[in-house]
């Protein structure tokens, strides 16, 4: 998997958020895109995603070296970001079969085996909606991490996360980040302790 980001911008009526970004992320590698909150990381995260287009330049997609639209890049990625929603009327074991109606689940892992790496099997017969904040990141997470994509996209992972949820998303990053391409947008150095790439968005104002 590829992208190409050529001399790309974002601005939100008259207000430049990133100018003149060109970058190049590729499989293999793990980035982290680093600054202070409000700074363009999550918008950066969004136009990489295809939720936003670019007000200028372009991104271009490849895999294989072949090109893909942006309307069907959804197809290759997972992410996970706080402004993005959980069914709340599903429960555990339903979210993971909904998933998996759009992506399989990573090494062909069962629902089971998806349920049991959450470590969040005691509330697997609550509606998402009883959950507490750190068990919806924990799943949040989970969803994106264990989906079968080449591109994973983790926007601050390990909100709302205790310590003990903290040292769960570092341990999975190690079983199951793989030789995907990751980004992951953070000002928290143990969110991205695993990146060898770094990216400071300050660097596109």
């Amino acid at each position: 998997m590829k992208i190409t980001i050529n001399n790309a911008g974002k601005r939100f009526n008259y207000e430049w958020v990133l100018k003149n970004i060109r970058y190049t992320f590729e499989s293999g590698n793990a980035y982290a895109v680093l600054g202070p909150n409000g700074s363009g990381k999550s918008t950066l995260l969004r136009m990489i995603a295809g939720l936003l287009a670019p007000s200028t330049g372009t991104i271009i997609y490849e895999e294989a070296n072949h090109p893909i639209e942006v309307d069907q890049i959804f197809r290759k990625l997972s992410i996970s970001a706080p402004y993005l929603e959980l069914v709340e009327e599903l429960t555990l074991e339903e979210h993971f079969a909904f998933q998996q109606q759009f992506k399989p689940l990573l090494h062909q892992l069962s629902i089971a085996d998806a349920i049991a790496i959450t470590q969040l099997k005691p509330g697997s017969s609550k509606q998402i909606r009883n959950y507490s904040s750190g068990m919806k990141q924990r799943l949040k997470v989970a969803l994106a991490v264990l989906s079968d994509v080449p591109m994973l996209l983790l926007d601050e992972p390990t909100t709302n996360l205790d310590e003990k949820g903290v040292a769960w998303y570092v341990d999975l990053m190690k079983k199951f980040g793989g030789d995907r391409l990751i980004i992951v947008c953070s000002n928290v150095a143990r969110e991205y302790s695993f990146c060898s790439q770094k990216i400071e968005v300050l660097d596109f104002k």
